[in-house]
């Protein structure tokens, strides 16, 4: 079966595998993939796809961790013409419903861990016909299919010719505020965005070790961490659970070159008590992305295992990666860098007029990388994304002088007092800098008198207990009366999304907003 064009992970794979059959495609625990192998296994699943029915435009959900198994099934659902609907194996069972019966998935691959789940959903998603178990051992009553029982029935695959524009997976955003929607990723907005990472933030090459310890359903691991490494024909070293002791073992035992990484993980690295330099001294790259790394972080990192820790910002809608700090003459921390090659970005007011330097404004994204909208929902495309193919991030931004752009905060995050903006991110960076505080989170609740009133939710540092009368001052050190916390919480945790973003509504929740 032939590739028309290196166009998509399926044929980047197979373009790996010819040059390298030989070399390691995947590592896990005490197991490997070589890419010849690898290869081999994805024509092996598309071929069972097809017998299955699964063409052109089909969706096909995957459910499952960081297994080699995500992998294959993923690159045998673009190989076939179809698109992918990744979810997290985490997603309660009524995620799982809305997200199956949105995408209209006919078929879905599941791991052992929510075929249960999903066979009790059955009955009430009449697209989806054919449910596969991902691993053997899964009791014939529950699924259709096993994936390993298919492979070895599996014929030879028909060759399908898959253009740039086809969509390749349906992602579903994160749902930090009302019901996550399927963003459109077609073939050429991820191998833009592979090859945009690998030009800038994300500097991988054959003989590199990636370590991918986060969700595979995310766009963040998909893209960058399966993508930009298959593109280059790296090695993947796969990490279904992510612990700190453990994982620190694995980059050991594999030999890790790179960390592809998101803030909790260096967090819980540092929290953990057990880094040293020893431990990742294969490593010369480490990445952060998925949510911002509070500057405290990076220091202690830095001071630690002597790496200085390359920051980037992205989002689904963009594949996802729009800037790093990779592509400054040298990182500015508290920033999230300059755009990568192909990137375009502009900071507009409400208007959609741009901001002048210095000044807060929305940030806007254009470029091949860019969706092409939501999945059956015209209306919120229309609020996304311009005529002239600008993407309306949400996000807002300022350009520091020499045009390095550093986050303020989520748009719908802005917090009212007495008609005076207060960004959450400016208050928790100083809540951040006490040397007893880990996590922060900042949210307003209603006030009768000032509209909103700005609360404060902080999690402590391993055996550092939290003085909240030294916090507030602190807070009335740094920062203008209006944009001091009224209330400090001290929690045992916060909410986090499977990458890391904290989940503010869940917040606001708490206290009753």
């Amino acid at each position: 079966m032939g590739d028309t064009a290196p166009v998509d992970v399926a044929a980047r794979l197979r373009r790996a595998a010819a040059a390298r059959p030989d070399a390691p495609a995947l590592v896990y625990e005490d197991g490997r993939r070589t890419y010849g192998e690898l290869h081999a296994r994805v024509d092996a699943g598309t071929a069972a796809l097809q017998q299955l029915g699964v063409g052109g435009g089909d969706r096909v959900a995957l459910v499952a961790g960081t297994t080699p198994g995500f992998v294959e099934v993923f690159a045998a659902i673009l190989r076939a013409g179809a698109a992918a609907v990744p979810l997290l194996p985490g997603l309660a069972p009524d995620e799982l419903r809305h997200a199956l019966a949105d995408s209209q998935a006919q078929v879905a691959v599941v791991g052992p861990e929510r075929i249960q789940a999903l066979a009790g959903l059955a009955d009430e998603l009449p697209d989806l016909r054919t449910l596969i178990g991902l691993e053997l051992g899964v009791a014939d009553a529950q699924v259709d299919a096993e994936w390993e029982q298919l492979l070895e029935a599996a014929g030879e695959p028909r060759v399908i010719e898959r253009r740039g524009e086809d969509l390749a997976a349906l992602v579903y955003t994160s749902g930090t505020t009302g019901r996550p929607r399927g963003a459109m990723l077609s073939r050429a907005n991820l191998a833009a965005n592979q090859d945009q990472s690998l030009a800038g933030r994300f500097e991988v090459a054959a003989d590199d070790v990636v370590l991918v310890a986060l969700p595979l359903a995310h766009i963040y691991a998909l893209n960058v961490g399966l993508g930009a490494s298959i593109t280059v024909g790296a090695t993947i070293a796969l990490v279904e659970r992510f612990d700190p002791s453990e994982t620190l073992a694995a980059i050991a035992h594999h030999g890790v070159t790179v960390l592809l990484g998101a803030p909790p993980m260096y967090l819980a690295w540092l929290e953990s008590g057990a880094l040293d330099a020893d431990q990742l001294a294969s490593v010369r790259l480490a990445v952060s992305g998925a949510a911002p790394l509070p500057v405290p972080a990076l220091e202690r990192f830095r001071d630690a295992t002597g790496l200085t820790i390359e920051e980037g910002y992205g989002l689904t809608e963009a594949s996802p990666s729009v800037s790093s700090t990779s592509m400054a003459p040298a990182p500015r921390p508290g920033t999230v860098g300059l755009p990568l090659p192909g990137v375009e970005i502009r900071l507009v007011d409400d208007e959609g007029r741009d901001v002048a330097d210095g000044d807060p404004g929305e940030v806007w994204v254009r470029g091949p990388n860019v969706f092409s909208g939501y999945w059956r929902d015209e209306e919120a495309t229309a609020g996304a994304l311009t005529a002239d193919g600008w993407l309306r991030t949400g996000d807002i931004g300022v350009h520091d002088s020499d045009g390095h752009l550093q986050l303020v905060d989520r748009k719908r995050d802005l917090i009212l007092v007495n008609g005076f903006n207060v960004y959450p991110r400016e208050v928790e960076r100083v809540l951040l800098d006490d040397p007893t505080v880990s996590h922060a989170a900042v949210v307003g609740e209603p006030h009768p008198l000032a509209g909103e009133a700005v609360v404060a939710h902080v999690v402590a540092r391993a055996e550092r207990p939290v003085d909240v009368e030294d916090l507030q001052r602190r807070c009335r050190r740094y920062l203008a009366r209006y944009k001091c916390p009224s209330r400090i919480v001290v929690a045992d945790e916060l909410p986090h999304t499977a990458t890391g973003k904290v989940r503010r509504r869940d917040l606001r929740r708490a206290e009753g907003t």
